[in-house]
């Protein structure tokens, strides 16, 4: 049933709303409408310059127009005279196609046609910082393996607590919370859903976390390796494909009782042994999505940390229940893609998985050998397997290189962010480091 905002906003208390879209490079930007103007925006959209965020538009383009998707909207717990709604871009009656939920939706679209409906769930770790960002916020946070620990997460129980109560409060099904690998790291996990809710909903936790943190004088970030030595921000994705979306959903494509072959014994049937194909085969393409800025490969490409174990990929392999490999598949009917960061865009996140996936559906792709073995001891037994890109730079290349990852995700899309991310990388290649002069000054 469609959602009229009027009334909502009448019904909830809401006197604002958040008009909210997100850019290329995963900035959240919004409008905040008053709910006395609200009919007109879910009408005709809240009008933005392009050129002004990270969009390859210019000043010169016509006005940008957000239109808020109603079926999104969240009224903001901490501030209930506030609702947040999630919105798509549109340029003088036309889908924006580099706006990354335009891209979401329309994988989604053609996902479904083809009678799949993919449903994820995400882990999104964060560290709470002080607010200057230099250093973690608890002191005593000094373990050498501090995951898990009991005391390190009750002396941040204000923080944890508020946020999971807020989603227990919007209905997200939270089920556990955790103090992380790292000093200072936090993991909160809630239930999957269809691509495009989890989305929509890891995009609020994000505003939310960021939120609550400031409220409580800390500083959250999702950046991927914020401190050096310590383990990094993952964003791990569970996937998984039905036969419907939403609540009518009954039927698990992924899951089989078949044994043959080595995706078989895990549980996963032959569709899903081609979406996994799909992932292996554009892993390296994939990293310029899921891993998208300079520090990503900080995380990815890591020497061991503190706690002993990046818990972070560097080469395209598979295996089951086994987390030192970019994919583990833990149980039937699903598989964990533990390359994304905490830098990933939300919605291209989602995007880039139907579009891996899909391609793999279709053309029957093999996921490849399934190695069950210790990477972080054995990696060096494993032959054929492509390592992955060791910059952001050498990501874009395999993403420029992969025509059919980048049409899946749409070519106004692909050459806009491969301008973008170009120029961001050239940018932080002419910056000068300390390490440059530690290194050549008397050379």
């Amino acid at each position: 049933m469609a959602i009229n905002l009027a009334a909502f906003a009448k019904k909830n208390g809401v006197k604002y709303f958040m008009i909210s879209y997100t850019d290329l490079f995963g900035g959240q930007r919004a409008k905040l409408v008053p709910a006395q103007a609200i009919a007109g925006m879910q009408k005709d959209g809240a009008g933005f310059a392009g050129f002004a965020t990270y969009l390859d538009l210019t000043p010169a383009h016509p006005d940008m127009l957000a239109v808020p998707d109603a079926t999104s909207v969240i009224q903001l717990p901490w501030k209930p005279e506030v609702a947040w709604v999630a919105s798509d871009c549109i340029m003088e009656g036309k889908s924006v196609d580099q706006a990354p939920r335009n891209v979401l939706r329309k994988l989604v679209g053609e996902a479904a046609k083809e009678g799949m409906h993919v449903k994820t769930g995400i882990e999104a770790e964060f560290f709470l910082l002080t607010p200057e960002g230099d250093q973690i916020s608890d002191p005593f946070d000094t373990a050498a393996k501090p995951c898990y620990d009991q005391q390190a997460v009750m002396r941040r129980y204000d923080v944890v607590k508020e946020i999971c109560d807020y989603m227990l409060e919007l209905g997200w099904g939270p089920y556990q919370n955790d103090h992380e690998d790292a000093n200072g790291q936090f993991e909160m996990n809630w239930e999957f859903d269809d691509a495009l809710v989890t989305a929509d909903k890891h995009s609020f936790f994000k505003f939310m976390t960021k939120s609550v943190a400031e409220k409580h004088g800390f500083r959250a970030t999702f950046m991927p390796k914020p401190i050096q030595g310590l383990t990094g921000n993952g964003c791990h994705a569970h996937i998984s494909v039905w036969d419907a979306p939403g609540a009518k959903a009954r039927n698990n494509v992924f899951a089989t009782k078949k044994s043959n072959g080595p995706t078989g014994e895990l549980g996963l049937s032959d569709k899903g042994k081609h979406f996994l194909g799909g992932i292996m085969k554009h892993a390296s393409a994939l990293a310029a999505i899921t891993n998208p800025t300079v520090n990503s490969y900080k995380r990815i490409n890591a020497p061991r940390t503190m706690s002993g174990a990046t818990w972070a990929p560097n080469t395209v392999t598979w295996t089951g229940n086994n987390r030192t490999h970019m994919v583990r598949v833990p149980g039937p009917g699903r598989f964990e893609l533990r390359l994304p960061d905490g830098a990933a865009n939300p919605y291209l996140l989602q995007a880039v998985i139907i579009a891996a996936g899909l391609d793999g559906v279709r053309t029957e792709a093999d996921p490849g050998k399934r190695w069950d073995i210790d990477m972080y001891a054995e990696g060096h037994k494993v032959t054929g397997a492509p390592i992955l890109p060791l910059n952001l730079l050498d990501a874009l290349r395999e993403y420029d290189k992969d025509s059919s990852l980048k049409k899946a995700m749409g070519q106004e899309f692909s050459a806009a962010y491969l301008k973008m991310k170009r120029l961001e990388w050239n940018d932080y290649a002419s910056h000068f480091s300390q390490w440059e002069k530690d290194n050549t000054l008397d050379i």
